[in-house]
């Protein structure tokens, strides 16, 4: 929405905001869709929303489905899924924020039908029920005997503040007024962490970073098909490896940082660099089975969905991990994070040692494919959900 034309609908009465969005969805022949409904057979009933976050909502909700016990379902507000994830329920944002009758079905839903909800990234899970005070919202359902939690996915509850004390590179410094305002974020982010302070329900994250600023939270871990990513290609017998970077975010994976030194050392005939944009998911089995080499990331100090689905494709990932990153996940994991901790000054070093010692890295990437499935193939976030939320 044009910025002057938000600012003069926020004066508008939430009552008469929510008339107008009625009669537009009605002009537009929008019809309310039904809950999303669990198996009510099962003992623990689990919703999960409203972001679907690279799609993991819907895939935490499969996982938890795998023990038996748990019949679970997500959903998604529809601008919050530009990707096309698969979710089990979509709604617009207008109608989860203006539709009365929307919010009042999903409520319904949720007090006679379920028996938690996991609420991601502090977004409220019934919508403009109570101007979206996600506190109210929460006591409703506590209220009715319904179970709370709350997972943080990332710039939702990663402080901008902490982050740059923690990463001299962090992508909350140099060139990020280019990129998103810092400043709100920061008032965003500490607003989260006290609502998830005050609502003292459990907590989850997505990705072990986030718990520098969630330190009571659990490690939820993010869920990928490794099958799907399952790769036989040989890795670094190329006499050039093939080193791919697809830049997704390049601000925050550093892709003006690392690109002019790949390139340099493509120019001078010792790898082949290739940067990739715009690549369909379903086009990136193919995109990471064809390379030796993928480069993630260079200024978050975590990993995450893409280079786990890089790691299960037995390739080999190099990012910047930081230590508390490593000893969290390396515990659950028992075993290495098969990941070289390389920060951008020391990329060109990196990549001239994997050329000189392909062998030593093939070996260590062809542990990739067993690390996902101790951490990312759904069945650590299921034992996670049932320990430390379902059977609480």
């Amino acid at each position: 929405m044009n910025p002057i034309a938000e600012r003069a609908w926020q004066v508008v009465p939430k009552p008469l905001q929510d008339a107008i969005a009625a009669g537009v969805d009605k002009l537009q022949g929008a019809i309310v869709p039904s809950p999303p409904l669990p198996d009510t057979n099962r003992p623990y009933r689990l919703l999960i929303g409203p972001v679907n976050y690279a799609g993991q909502g819907y895939r935490w909700a499969r996982a938890a489905e795998t023990s038996g016990l748990v019949s679970a379902r997500n959903y998604v507000h529809t601008g919050n899924n530009p990707f096309g994830y698969d979710a089990d329920h979509l709604v617009t944002w207008r109608m989860s924020e203006h539709s009365r009758a929307w919010q009042r079905a999903m409520l319904q839903v949720i007090r006679t039908d379920y028996t938690h909800v996991l609420i991601e990234a502090c977004f409220p899970i019934l919508g403009g029920l109570y101007r979206g005070d996600v506190r109210r919202q929460v006591r409703l359902l506590q209220e009715a005997g319904v179970k709370v939690g709350i997972v943080g996915h990332g710039t939702d509850v990663r402080l901008p503040s902490t982050h740059l004390r923690d990463h001299p590179d962090s992508h909350f410094g140099v060139g990020a007024a280019d990129w998103a305002p810092v400043e709100r974020i920061e008032r965003n982010v500490a607003e989260n962490l006290a609502l998830i302070a005050d609502l003292d329900v459990p907590v989850f994250v997505s990705t072990a970073g986030l718990l520098r600023d969630l330190p009571d939270g659990h490690l939820l871990g993010v869920v990928i098909e490794p099958d799907r990513w399952a790769s036989s290609e040989p890795l670094l017998e190329r006499k050039r490896p093939r080193v791919v970077h697809v830049p997704t975010q390049p601000h925050v994976k550093g892709s003006h940082l690392i690109g002019p030194v790949a390139r340099r050392l493509h120019d001078e005939g010792l790898i082949e660099y290739i940067e990739l944009t715009d690549i369909a998911h379903d086009d990136m089995p193919a995109v990471f089975g064809s390379a030796d080499v993928i480069l993630d990331q260079f200024r978050v100090g975590d990993y995450g969905v893409g280079a786990c689905e890089a790691m299960a494709a037995g390739r080999l990932v190099l990012s910047h991990v930081s230590t508390q990153v490593r000893d969290v996940v390396e515990r659950r994991a028992e075993m290495p994070l098969p990941i070289p901790d390389v920060s951008v000054g020391t990329l060109e070093g990196v990549l001239r040692d994997v050329v000189a010692r392909p062998a030593t890295y093939r070996a260590l990437a062809a542990t990739g494919p067993d690390y996902v499935r101790r951490l990312h193939d759904g069945s650590f976030s299921r034992d996670v959900l049932l320990h430390e939320f379902l059977e609480q």
